[in-house]
């Protein structure tokens, strides 16, 4: 049974974060299933801290941004935005080259609150880093009307 509002378009979430810190460290929407989310970034000079290894930071755009994208699948679009409330990380492995890879699956779906498990692996398969991703669903209105 799948979760989502809409069936995820992995093209257009790569769309609409053009011009983005997305699109600037290279992150790349890859895979959907009927209950989660995938997307990729690369260890290069774009992700990397002055050791060589993944940023931690970066590791946390990359789940807030699969996180995000994967909430706001499973909501009406029309009438509800899904915006960030809280994110933890917990970095576990150093990655030093490669690619890492961020699976969102939910923990939790409300009326007002979403919790997204979000799981980062390297090329390896190995865990680098676990998230906890809590989402605020409010009406499309209060977001639309704030940008005034």
């Amino acid at each position: 049974m799948t979760i989502w509002h809409s069936p995820p378009d992995l093209a257009f979430f790569q769309r609409i974060h053009e011009h983005t810190a997305v699109a600037q460290l290279g992150i790349e929407f890859i895979e959907a299933g009927d209950d989660f989310l995938v997307a990729r970034m690369p260890h290069d000079e774009r992700t990397r801290q002055p050791y060589g290894l993944i940023h931690g930071g970066a590791n946390v755009l990359l789940a807030e941004t699969v996180g995000s994208a994967a909430a706001a699948q499973v909501v009406d679009r029309s009438r509800f935005r899904c915006v960030g409330l809280e994110i933890n990380a917990n970095h576990l492995r150093a990655v030093r080259s490669g690619w890492v890879r961020a699976f969102a699956r939910p923990l939790h779906m409300g009326r007002t609150t979403q919790v997204w498990d979000i799981k980062i692996y390297d090329d390896q398969e190995r865990l680098s880093c676990v998230c906890r991703f809590t989402v605020a669903v409010v009406p499309a209105e209060v977001i639309e009307g704030a940008k005034s």
